[in-house]
Order: structure tokens, then C-alpha cells, then sequence
């Protein structure tokens, strides 16, 4: 489980479960008993466990209560209590809506072959305003087969998330291939939550004929790269792929040139703006609009580009982990020499927000086609996150650094490392 943001609090297990079990009713305490909720997922004890339980029976229809109820829940999800079922089960029939939404969200986490459960939570997909494609999800994880007529009536829903879920799930519980092709065509939604949807639909249908479109895919490196290895991971256990089929695909999302994304997005005109305005649409959450600004910018304002860059960097690229990683991304693509430092400080940049600026600085770095960049990437090859070993291993490859010399040079981190980065070297 990810706990890097999930211990943001100094709070002792003691605490956390003494405010947790404070009044319900009093609203100055309200954040504080939703943060230990929250903090409590650190702490895997019958304590814990039993003060979230209290937690999610007290029943207060307050709108703070309810809020913390819905937190209780998925924190016993994160932490996967089974003797917390019953409990769990009984908020499925909830007037609140988000804590059916967590409650079907946790039983998906713990597992349970309940008949009743199951039953129980399929009926919530004939309850108006309800989080469907929670439900339909956990139906499909938990393989529970006499749902499916009843999630069959979604695949036509207007609500493209929701439509692909449900396609997705006949296919695992009827084993229907045709519906996959519709699945996959959500890759290419202007839609973007129906496209980071659809990635997560495929990889739990555990469908590898998707993989060159989810690379394709115009949402963040990050959903594409899980999407990916996910599936790569499965289908080489299986037998059904090697790493050489799936290599080239996994490349081009490390290294995620616009040319190489399937845009969704288009410009009946350059903006009037030029390269300001088109900067500024790399601060969009649609990736899409951020890939369609760059190939614009590479191939329209190669020479203004660069300036508008630096400019936007400074002014709020550096704090904007979304634009950070497309500008660091574009000081490669244009050769920005100036950039150097930045890309550097980029490459070294530790907070877990700005990972995938590491990524992008390391590509970066290689196309500035500066010796000096060597030893600095040869320090983030050290660092155990396998995107950044596996860009790091590009980029030295493309500054003439054979794997013999990295390995003398990063042992034993690289030579241990993730499975992905040793198919790389070994591939080098």
C-alpha cells in the first residue's frame, strides 16, 4: 500500500483514536476526527480497528459524520479487515450515497464469496445516484456472475466511465471478447476521466491486446505506464507475452513525445497568442490539451518556445507538478541548453509529487547531449523507482554509455533492480 502521503500527521496511534472517538457533533473537531480516520490506516492493530468500526456505527446524520464514516470505511478497506465485513456490508443499504461508494470499494479490497453480500451490493446498481462504476467494478473483482444482467444495462450508459466498466466486466464474468474492442475505444474519449477509466478497465480485464493503444493513450505517463507494466507483468507469467513484444510500447511512453501520443484534442487555429498561450495550456488536467500544446510548440515555435518556458518556470511551472513535467519534457525536445541546471535539479527533485519531472529531466538531459550529465544520471540510476532507472538507462545509452560500465559504475542498486530495468540492461 502507498503510504508516502498517508502519514502526513504527528499523530500517535493513542491520539488519533482518542480524537477519533470525540463528539461527532462538534464541528471545531470535525476536520480533526476525519485526519484520524485517516492517520489510523498506519496503524494495523485491534485498537485501530476497533475505533474505526466505532467510528463508521456512530451514525450521526450530520454532513461531518457522514464524512467521517465514509473515511472510517476506506481506511478499514486499506488495512482489509475482514472481521469488519459485516459492518461494511450493512452501510451498502446507506442513504448516503458516497459511503455505499467506499463501502463497495472496501469489500472489493478485503474479498468476501458472501452470497448475501454480493447480492446485496448488486441490488445498489437499481438504486438511483449511486456510484455505478464502484460497484460494477467490485461485482467483476469479487466474480459475481448473476450480476451481470443487471451491469449489461450500463454498457449504453451516457456516462462513458460508467459504459466502460460495465463492458469490461461481462467480459470477466461472461467472457465476452467482442465487448473489448468498445473498451478500447475509450482510449480516445475527449473524455479524460473516461480515458484514465478505460486504462483501468483493460487492466483489470487483463486484456494485452490493448497495450500499444494504451501507450498511444493522450492521459498522464503515469496512468500509461501502470497500464502497461500491469499488464505486462500478467501476460509474461502467463506466457502470453515476452518483454520484447512489450518493450517498444513501454519506451515510447518513457520517453513520450508527443508524436507518439494519439491526440483527441485539435487547434482549428494556432492560437493568436503564439507560444505564451500555448505554454499556458500546459497547466491544463487534460494531458491531451497539454500533448496537442507541445507538438505545437515543437513544430511552430521552436525558436520563441524556449524564452516563454523559462519565463512560465519561473513565474509558476516550478510549483505546478502537472507543467513542470512538460516543461522539463520541452527543454530536451528544443535543446534548451540554458536548462541544464534546472533539468538537473529536476532529476534530483525528491518529492513524490514531482517523480514523473524526474523521468522527464533525465530524457531531457540526454538530448541536451551534455557529457556532464553522465555522473548526475549515473546518481539517479541509484535511486530504487524503476521509471527513473529505465529513462536514466536511456539516456546514458544515448550518451554512448554501454551497460557493462553502468553496472560497474551503479552495483549492486541496478543489478538488483526491478525486473523491468534488468529486461532493459539486458536488452542493452
Amino acid at each position: 500500500m502507498e503510504k508516502r502521503f498517508s502519514s502526513l500527521f504527528n499523530l500517535t496511534e493513542a491520539q488519533a483514536i482518542e480524537i477519533l472517538d470525540g463528539p461527532s457533533d462538534d464541528s471545531d473537531e470535525a476536520s480533526s476526527r476525519y485526519i484520524a480516520a485517516s492517520h489510523l490506516v498506519n496503524f494495523n492493530t485491534p485498537n485501530s480497528v476497533a475505533a474505526l468500526l466505532r467510528a463508521v456505527n456512530k451514525a450521526d446524520a450530520d454532513l461531518d459524520n457522514r464524512i467521517v464514516r465514509r473515511k472510517a470505511v476506506e481506511s478499514l478497506g486499506r488495512l482489509k479487515v475482514k472481521s469488519a465485513l459485516p459492518v461494511i456490508a450493512g452501510c451498502l443499504t446507506d442513504d448516503d450515497s458516497y459511503l455505499v461508494e467506499n463501502a463497495a470499494w472496501a469489500l472489493g479490497e478485503i474479498g468476501t464469496d458472501d452470497a448475501a453480500v454480493l447480492e446485496t451490493l448488486a441490488e445498489q446498481l437499481e438504486r438511483p445516484d449511486q456510484s455505478y462504476r464502484t460497484i460494477i467494478h467490485t461485482l467483476a473483482n469479487l466474480g459475481y456472475a448473476p450480476a451481470a444482467e443487471r451491469i449489461e444495462t450500463f454498457t449504453s450508459s451516457e456516462q462513458a466511465p460508467i459504459a466502460s466498466a460495465a463492458l469490461s466486466a461481462l467480459y470477466r464474468l461472461r467472457g465476452d471478447q467482442q465487448v473489448m474492442a468498445k473498451v478500447t475505444q475509450f482510449l480516445q474519449s475527449t473524455n479524460v476521466n473516461a480515458r484514465r477509466g478505460s486504462i483501468q478497465d483493460l487492466i483489470d480485464a487483463q486484456y494485452y491486446p490493448a497495450i500499444s493503444a494504451i501507450a498511444q493513450c493522450p492521459v498522464s505517463m503515469v496512468f500509461r505506464l501502470r497500464g502497461i507494466r500491469l499488464l505486462a507483468q500478467s501476460g509474461i507469467a502467463a506466457g502470453d507475452l515476452t518483454f520484447v513484444q512489450v518493450q517498444p510500447d513501454l519506451e515510447k511512453v518513457i520517453c513520450d513525445h508527443p508524436n507518439d501520443v494519439a491526440l483527441v484534442h485539435t487547434y482549428e487555429r494556432l492560437p493568436p497568442d503564439g507560444p505564451d498561450e500555448l505554454v499556458q495550456e500546459l497547466y491544463s488536467t487534460d494531458f491531451g490539451r497539454c500533448y496537442l500544446a507541445s507538438k505545437a510548440l515543437i513544430d511552430y515555435f521552436a525558436d520563441a518556445a524556449p524564452s516563454a518556458l523559462i519565463k512560465s518556470y519561473e513565474a509558476e511551472g516550478y510549483n505546478d507538478y502537472g507543467a513542470h513535467y512538460h516543461i522539463m519534457r520541452l527543454f530536451g525536445w528544443l535543446k534548451v541548453t540554458e536548462a541544464y541546471d534546472l533539468l538537473v535539479k529536476a532529476l534530483h527533485n525528491k518529492a513524490p509529487q514531482f517523480q514523473k519531472s524526474r523521468v522527464a529531466a533525465a530524457l531531457a538531459l540526454a538530448e541536451l547531449a551534455d557529457v556532464r550529465a553522465i555522473d548526475e544520471l549515473m546518481r539517479a540510476i541509484a535511486t530504487p523507482i524503476w521509471d527513473l532507472q529505465y529513462a536514466a538507462l536511456i539516456a546514458l545509452n544515448k550518451l554512448d554509455q554501454p551497460a557493462s560500465a553502468i553496472l560497474a559504475n551503479s552495483e549492486p542498486t541496478v543489478a538488483e533492480a526491478d525486473w523491468l530495468v534488468q529486461e532493459k540492461l539486458k536488452s542493452m
